[in-house]
């Protein structure tokens, strides 16, 4: 199951990398005509109308994405299945006054569960249910092979035809159990919305403290999609949903648009990179110029695009009661952030660039308030980094033994240096120290990390795979390992398949110390 969640996880990164394109269209959009969403300008609304296309599809797009991740080899059928899915399950229970015999003109009112705007296209949860089946279908019959009178239908076509068949059994049993899935759907979001600002912290502490288990992405679906009825950045980037206060402190007011995004800005802007720069100053002097450039890749990839991937495994394993300080720290910035009603959104993560396109967004209030509070959490974060490391003798980079700091930088440089092309020689050295061939069953990634599928995780080199320069890696399990590599990550996973597949030489030894 766990491994299963995992794979869930990485597939939904693919409809969830759309998103920014909607932030790009949306938020130019708002700042050419902020007052009327494009009502007062034909390029405004060209460009709003535009992001909304995404916004208001995401349940098609996570059907789609979520197939096709799910799959194996990631063929287009797939998604195929899983469009073909989404269309049969909206389809029929969009006919539930028709098979149950509700009144339609007082469905919306007397049956919200079938209302078009819980079971149409922004429907996330019916999204990724269609695409788990579709991609399990794909799976198990994406190779079969049929009589010849029906070999026309065999393989890959005949998952489409499946998945629609699957759905509309499936869709049977949701119109009878999706009114129950839907009202605890709706209490679960409504009793954290009803924390106000308390709920919002809570969510962003086990946001960060999952983290190292993959799993933070379900979660994150549950407050920023409809999953719950929350549906945080969709209502936001959209100009919907709860406004905000004049002014005050709200600890335990009502939800506010906005909420569950606008605290990480302060932490994911300045917070984490001022913690670098603590981990950096803490580093032995002969370890500085390697750890600098480390801290400052990833600092400068948290300020900018908000991933911070990179900086938290340079941290997470060798000094994990950083970690939940950090994860403390962030909850505390959220609810702050959420109590005073400073409000900015991302589409894709907080960094810089989200912030800066969510200023004319009409759900943005005192956007500018979290920089302040940015500068602030920023001495926060260097002052505890640096008294936690120092006082408890943590291991965070370059603090370790020495020969072994020397041994990683030598062999990282090795790595970058023999075939000239960086990404191949480190997904060579990462490939060897896998396993190989022999070992590695699926080679996967998200946004900075590497998910591996292995068929024994004991034969894995982990020391060997840390020589190769890399931010962290992480034993899940006996058949799953993750490789935190940065934002580059796309480029080694390309690679990687290409030596699994033999389009590439590499992957013979491991760097040796």
């Amino acid at each position: 199951m766990k491994a299963y969640i995992q794979r869930l996880g990485r597939a939904l990164m693919l409809p969830v990398a759309c998103l920014p394109a909607a932030a790009l269209f949306l938020g130019f959009g708002y700042w050419i005509d902020p007052s009327a969403w494009g009502g007062n300008n034909v390029v405004s609304a060209y460009l709003v109308k535009t992001g909304s296309a995404i916004l208001d599809n995401l349940g098609l797009l996570f059907a789609v994405g979520v197939a096709i991740g799910m799959a194996r080899d990631k063929d287009g059928a797939s998604a195929l299945s899983g469009l073909v899915g989404f269309l049969t399950i909206t389809t029929i229970m969009g006919s539930a006054s028709m098979f149950l015999g509700f009144d339609a003109e007082k469905i919306a009112t007397e049956h919200p569960a079938f209302a078009p705007g819980a079971i149409g296209n922004k429907n996330v949860f019916f999204g990724i249910l269609v695409g788990c089946i579709a991609g399990a279908l794909y799976n198990k019959f994406g190779k079969t092979k049929l009589p010849d009178f029906l070999a026309f239908f065999s393989g890959r076509r005949c998952v489409p035809i499946l998945t629609a068949a699957i759905m509309s059994l499936v869709s049977l049993l949701l119109l009878f159990i999706w009114p129950a899935v839907y009202g605890a759907l709706v209490w679960f979001g409504e009793s954290i919305m009803g924390l106000g600002a308390v709920g919002a912290g809570i969510y962003a502490f086990f946001n960060r403290l999952l983290i190292p288990t993959g799993l933070h992405h379900a979660l994150n679906n549950v407050f920023w999609f409809n999953l719950a009825g929350i549906d945080d950045i969709t209502k936001f980037w959209s100009g919907q949903g709860a406004v905000q206060a004049t002014g005050g402190f709200h600890p335990f007011g009502t939800y506010v648009t906005g909420i569950y995004q606008a605290g990480f800005f302060p932490i994911m802007m300045f917070g984490l990179p001022a913690g670098a720069f603590a981990i950096y100053r803490n580093a032995k002097p002969e370890n500085r110029k390697t750890v600098g450039s480390l801290m400052l890749a990833g600092g400068l990839a948290a300020f900018l695009t908000g991933v911070t991937e990179p900086l938290e495994f340079s941290f997470m394993f060798a000094a994990f009661p950083l970690y939940v300080v950090h994860a403390v720290l962030t909850a505390i910035s959220v609810f702050i952030a959420a109590a005073f009603q400073w409000i900015a959104g991302f589409n894709f993560s907080a960094g810089f660039i989200d912030w800066f396109l969510s200023l004319k967004v009409p759900q943005a209030h005192m956007p500018w308030m979290l920089l302040v509070q940015g500068v602030v959490f920023a001495v926060i974060y260097y002052f505890v980094f640096d008294f936690m490391i120092k006082k408890f003798n943590l291991k965070t980079p370059g603090r370790g033994d020495s020969t072994d700091e020397d041994a990683s930088s030598a062999a990282t440089d090795t790595a970058t240096t023999a075939s000239g092309d960086k990404y191949v020689d480190m997904a060579s050295a990462l490939y060897a120290a896998l396993g190989g061939k022999s070992n590695v069953t699926e080679i996967e990634n998200c946004i900075t990390r590497l998910r591996m599928g292995v068929v024994d995780s004991s034969k894995v080199d982990v020391e060997a795979i840390k020589r190769t320069g890399v931010p962290g890696v992480k034993v899940l399990d006996k058949k799953n390992v993750q490789v935190i590599v940065g934002t580059q990550v796309q480029a080694v996973a390309d690679a990687m398949n290409d030596i699994a597949s033999g389009a590439v030489a590499g992957g013979g030894a491991a760097p040796k110390a």
